[in-house]
């Protein structure tokens, strides 16, 4: 089963490890993971999608909150909350394509359906853009093969994700008091002993 996490860590070197390293040990594998800079300055949020058990949930969350680099962890479950992923296309659609010449306005057409955007054309290629949850971009790789295309290269950024409507997280309220008012740190969920490969069980 897939997870998503959204954590807010540190911006400084090194948090990326700390964080690939904690799923190493929990034998969890990490399926995608995107992060960069957040609405405050100094925070970084990271979107984690990682492939483990229905029950393993919490106990991955408290395993996060464990690092010093971690302000905060939202597991998003069945949350409502927007998801999208990017991903970049590159399809060959060249004269010599089974195709030939009409493989370009076949290609224009298909994006046109899945609303994607041609963002670069070479004499032997056209570049794709999508942005969109995962089976839609899966459905364009379906139609593009199941059309005779060949897939050059894909870069897509797993998924990014938020809660709708008016959910802020505890310490990003905190953070954002006036004139440096102190605000007590939130209360973590108080983590377990985590063993090693405790999540490598088999889903039965």
């Amino acid at each position: 089963m897939l997870h998503t996490f959204v954590a807010l860590v540190d911006d400084k070197p090194g948090v990326l490890t700390r964080v690939a390293s904690l799923f190493r040990r929990l034998n969890v594998n990490i399926v995608s993971l995107t992060v960069g800079e957040s609405e405050r300055e100094g925070v970084s949020r990271m979107t984690i999608v990682c492939d483990a058990p229905e029950h393993a949930a919490d106990r991955i969350r408290a395993s996060l909150y464990k690092l010093e680099i971690t302000l905060d962890v939202d597991s998003l479950g069945r949350a409502d909350a927007v998801i999208r992923e990017l991903c970049l296309i590159k399809v060959a659609a060249g004269p010599n394509e089974p195709h030939g010449t009409h493989s370009r306005s076949q290609i224009f057409e298909l994006a046109n359906v899945f609303r994607a955007r041609v963002v670069d054309l070479a004499p032997e290629s056209i570049m794709l853009e999508m942005t969109g949850a995962a089976s839609k971009i899966e459905g364009l790789f379906q139609v593009l093969r199941e059309s005779g295309f060949e897939i050059l290269e894909v870069s897509r950024t797993g998924r990014m994700a938020m809660r709708r409507g008016q959910h802020t997280s505890r310490v990003m309220k905190a953070l954002g008091k006036p004139n440096g008012e102190q605000t007590a740190t939130p209360a973590r969920p108080e983590p377990q002993e985590v063993i090693p490969g405790e999540f490598a069980e088999d889903e039965s």
